[in-house]
């Protein structure tokens, strides 16, 4: 009798999760339609960045809070953690549009992203511990929601996908008989943007509906990702085997050694939980041995990450990036001690990888609330620290980065800009005013090559001592010259006229100059057609001529034929 009763009970409460998150997904295109409305057309609340902001970020996020908390989370409690999440996103929205590093009064992408990613963390550390009534959940029910909401969230992302892709072949197949007004409706933004919304919302409660699907679909997932672990930890494992052998010289030379090195870690540990899943099994012995190998490998890549960003901030101080880097530095070396618990006790198959999950959680929502208010804001903290530099004769004004100051830092630059304009240095307050003054960033002049590097073809021959200088002047657009690649030079009568022209070239095509009035000017290009032969090669090896004038000429490099082009529209060659 309770189960024939609970029926129309929980048919109805289907039916109402079904009619609020419908309602919220449409009231969210509304809404958003309506702030894309007023700043195409510069009306309020547009014309209020420090307003404008925090409904816009409030509108785009905080609804998700709702499709993902309705008919798991108490009323209340759901309308609490909604107004809650609400408060937090404006400020941080707030926060980002106050600073001014952003354009048109807006918040730079990192607070998009991060308010995207604070929201989902908190979310699953508050609906969990809400199911249980306790302050911190079982980590199986941790696992289950939060792994399963992300399912849910690709899923929907790609229905509305879908959706679009037959929106655009309906429009298609009507302009096929002329009609244009289904072309036109789905253009315009005051449908685009509802639609957009509400299908998502449908979207997340068709697959609400369909929760042991989703989990099927999660375990599939998992377990291939899973699968991957061995490759990785073996790839992991083998370049810290290769360190001793090459040293860290090749590493910090690629001047992204800490990006690389975070990101090995982050894969590692999305691919260990993977094969833990919610703990309850262990997985096979290749995937039990991976995982503890790649917890144990989390402690050097970590430290070693650390030690790059340590030397590159002793080097060079502080910058945005940097500052996010030991952001990440710290949540990576939290995974480490914990994975590398892990890996070495005895008895529950990875257990304390559970606690460690959680705390880095915390871990992460304290950082976002450091890194995104005054607390530590990145540009804050980078600006201090250049400006410390530069104060203490670290680096000369001649090599400071005003610009960053100016254009990058937002209202903490301009105000160390201010301040510095006033230095008893005159060289600093010369240049802080000059960059005070500046209306747009000035682009970093490309640094000049060396010529005299440049290997000339025939060997033993020079390059014209007027090219250099009239070629780089000018700006040619030589790929070579413009991209900073290693460029060949080839001295050839291209054109029959008893006067070489200088081929520079980068790859596998020339780039034609002769002179014209005593100026050198690009003439014309080369293409290999189907080929595609290094040209070093080929005129280290190859005997180099033009071919039979009667139809056209072509260089011939060995075996290898290169057409000429005319380098613009109207050229002749």
């Amino acid at each position: 009798m309770n189960d024939a009763a609970n029926v129309p009970a929980q048919s109805n409460m289907a039916r109402s999760n079904m009619l609020i998150r419908l309602g919220v997904g449409l009231a969210q295109g509304v809404i958003l339609y309506g702030l894309s409305h007023a700043q195409d057309h510069k009306l309020w609340p547009a014309t209020q960045p420090l307003l404008f902001a925090p409904l816009v970020l409030a509108t785009l996020f905080a609804p998700f809070v709702i499709l993902a908390g309705v008919g798991a989370l108490k009323r209340l409690n759901l309308i609490a953690w909604t107004v809650g999440a609400t408060a937090l996103t404006a400020y941080l929205a707030f926060h980002g549009a106050w600073r001014g590093v952003g354009a048109d009064g807006m918040p730079d992408a990192p607070v998009f992203l991060v308010v995207a990613a604070g929201l989902f963390i908190a979310h699953h550390l508050i609906q969990p511990a809400e199911a249980q009534g306790k302050w911190i959940a079982p980590y199986r029910d941790y696992f289950d929601v939060t792994w399963m909401h992300g399912v849910q969230l690709v899923l929907a992302a790609g229905f509305t996908g879908a959706f679009w892709i037959l929106l655009f072949l309906g429009a298609a197949l009507f302009k096929l008989i002329g009609i244009e007004a289904f072309a036109t409706l789905i253009g315009k933004s005051g449908f685009a943007i509802p639609a957009t919304t509400l299908m998502f919302a449908a979207a997340v409660q068709l697959t609400d509906g369909r929760s042991n699907l989703v989990r099927g679909v999660r375990t599939v997932a998992l377990t291939l990702l899973a699968w991957l672990l061995p490759l990785m930890t073996l790839i992991a494992a083998g370049f810290l085997a290769s360190l001793p052998f090459t040293g860290l010289e090749p590493l910090w030379k690629t001047k992204a050694a800490t990006a690389l090195l975070l990101t090995a870690a982050a894969h590692l540990i999305v691919l260990i939980n993977a094969a833990y899943q919610d703990g309850d099994e262990a997985p096979q012995v290749i995937l039990k041995w991976a995982a503890r190998l790649a917890g144990l490998l989390l402690i050097p890549i970590s430290l070693l990450a650390a030690y790059g960003l340590a030397l590159r901030i002793g080097q060079y101080g502080l910058t945005p990036e940097r500052v996010f880097a030991a952001a990440f530095v710290v949540i990576a070396a939290g995974y480490a001690v914990g994975y590398t618990l892990a890996a070495v006790r005895r008895g529950g198959w990875m257990k304390p990888l559970e606690r460690t999950n959680i705390l880095q959680a915390f871990v992460a929502i304290a950082l976002i609330l450091a890194l995104f208010t005054p607390i530590a804001d990145p540009a804050r903290l980078s600006v201090n620290s250049q400006v410390a530099r530069l104060e203490r004769g670290k680096v000369k004004a001649e090599a400071f980065d005003f610009q960053f100051l100016r254009f990058d830092s937002g209202r903490y630059g301009k105000a160390a800009l201010e301040r510095l304009k006033a230095s008893k240095d005159p060289a600093i307050a010369k240049r802080a005013r000059e960059a005070a003054a500046q209306t747009s960033k000035a682009r970093p002049e490309p640094q000049k090559p060396d010529f005299s590097k440049i290997k000339v073809y025939p060997t033993g021959s020079r390059l014209p001592e007027s090219f250099s200088e009239q070629v780089w002047d000018d700006q040619s657009g030589s790929a070579c010259l413009n991209t900073g690649s290693e460029c060949l030079a080839l001295l050839l009568d291209t054109d029959g006229d008893q006067t070489d022209e200088v081929l520079l070239a980068a790859g596998t095509a020339f780039d034609v100059f002769k002179s014209i009035d005593g100026r050198w000017r690009k003439v014309a290009e080369t293409t290999q057609g189907c080929q595609s032969v290094a040209l070093d090669a080929a005129l280290k090896n190859g005997k180099i001529r033009m071919s039979d004038p009667i139809q056209r000429r072509d260089i011939l490099v060995g075996d290898l034929r290169l057409a000429l082009t005319p380098a613009g529209p109207g050229c002749s060659f």
